[in-house]
């Protein structure tokens, strides 16, 4: 395996995720609803608030779940190892952009850690040609959409305001705006619809952003118009740092049914469970049923981005009992205890991870610094006066640096 094949490569399919849609039947709707539905349809069952779909425990012990267990009843131990490589390197990844922050070679940084399960079973349980928006941290989401993660680097290091063709991987560029890709990606799955196509959307936001009007209006449209997009919430319980009890009287899950859709939580650290229940909602979009909410339920380890301080508002023994549950040891157990990967695996990829460490740094460094006119190009499709002025103004700006240089070498 190697480093450098990952952006190259197509997006890898897990267990037989090409087969058509209307193979399985969908599992009973995790929503609550109204006694009827539209359509003269059955209401989705409701959902206790505790209930989480799981299907692999922290102790990394299978757990049974018919409804969403055939959705990974064929995976393989090489798919298994696969998931367990990309959390593995997904977390190097991140791990090595935190370091660069941390010395100054990148202005910020949004940290995955702890909710690699989450995005690389979601991630993972993409077609080629389904299309992904994300927020700012889906970093194992754009690793399973064969991004190159050198290039999430580029805008955090204010070279480049993206450094990828959203086109050429089906992964749009980061939004940083809080909760507006949510209506990108609606727009674009109604688009979807009236084109006749089968693939299907996915928007990836986290808890702090279901409380925007953004996501709001994104509801509302994609259940009127029947939209085939999957609404992905990373719930990692803390918006900043505000707590979602604050943001919301009910699980997150449970506002799909307001709009009329079926919504469900999913145990965000176990891998498996959030395969089979995107896949579920994703084969559910294809079908012409509609959007679903995926409340994916985590906890974010570290800080909000690397301007923040956790200890500030969080105490360390939550963070204790969340390291209980770390996604990748939950996954690894189960690899040990069905034999399904040896201790040669692990050493090689642990030689991968420091081999893409080694290469992350190397390449930040050695990116190029932007022409500090590019920023004005593109601003309008024929050009502006003001513009052209601004430009102007900028170009002087940055001349006077080099005259004001010239002039202290001749003293």
């Amino acid at each position: 395996m190697t480093v450098e094949s990952t952006a190259e490569r197509k997006p890898r399919r897990t267990g037989g995720n090409q087969r058509a849609s209307a193979k399985k039947a969908a599992p009973a709707k995790k929503a609550a609803g109204t006694k009827k539905a539209a359509a003269g349809k059955a209401a989705p069952a409701a959902q206790p608030e505790t209930d989480l779909v799981q299907l692999l425990t922290p102790a990394g012990k299978r757990v049974e779940q018919p409804e969403y267990e055939q959705y990974v009843e064929d995976i393989t131990p090489e798919e298994l190892r696969g998931l367990y490589r990309d959390m593995v390197l997904t977390r190097r990844f991140d791990a090595e952009a935190t370091s660069l922050q941390r010395q100054g070679e990148l202005g910020l940084w949004a940290s995955l850690l702890g909710q690699e399960a989450a995005q690389i079973g979601s991630g993972r349980a993409t077609r080629e040609d389904d299309y992904v928006f994300p927020t700012y941290r889906e970093h194992g989401v754009a690793w399973c959409r064969g991004v190159d993660p050198t290039n999430l680097l580029g805008m955090f290091r204010g070279v480049n305001n993206g450094g990828w063709d959203p086109n050429s991987n089906n992964f749009h560029l980061y939004t940083i705006v809080i909760g507006s890709q949510a209506l990108h990606a609606t727009g674009y799955a109604m688009g979807v619809a009236k084109d006749g196509a089968d693939s299907a959307v996915v928007a990836y936001f986290g808890d702090g952003a279901s409380s925007q009007g953004d996501v709001a209006e994104a509801f509302t449209f994609s259940a009127v118009y029947n939209a085939p997009v999957v609404f992905f919430c990373q719930n990692n319980q803390w918006a900043i740092s505000e707590p979602t009890e604050k943001q919301t009287r009910v699980p997150l899950y449970q506002r799909a049914q307001g709009y009329g859709f079926p919504g469900v939580r999913v145990d965000g650290n176990d891998v498996l469970a959030c395969l089979a229940v995107t896949r579920w909602a994703l084969e559910r979009a294809r079908r012409g049923e509609g959007p679903t909410l995926v409340e994916a339920f985590t906890y974010r380890m570290g800080a909000h981005t690397t301007s923040d301080d956790p200890t500030r508002y969080r105490h360390d023994d939550e963070r204790q009992s969340w390291e209980a549950k770390d996604p990748i040891a939950r996954l690894r157990a189960y690899l040990e205890s069905e034999k399904h990967a040896d201790e040669a695996f692990f050493t090689e990829l642990e030689e991968e991870s420091e081999t893409l460490g080694q290469r992350v740094r190397e390449v930040v460094r050695s990116m190029p610094d932007p022409d500090h006119l590019a920023i004005f190009e593109n601003v309008y499709a024929d050009g502006h006066a003001l513009v052209d002025e601004e430009r102007a103004q900028f170009a002087a700006y940055q001349a006077s640096f080099a005259d004001t240089g010239a002039e202290g070498e001749g003293k």
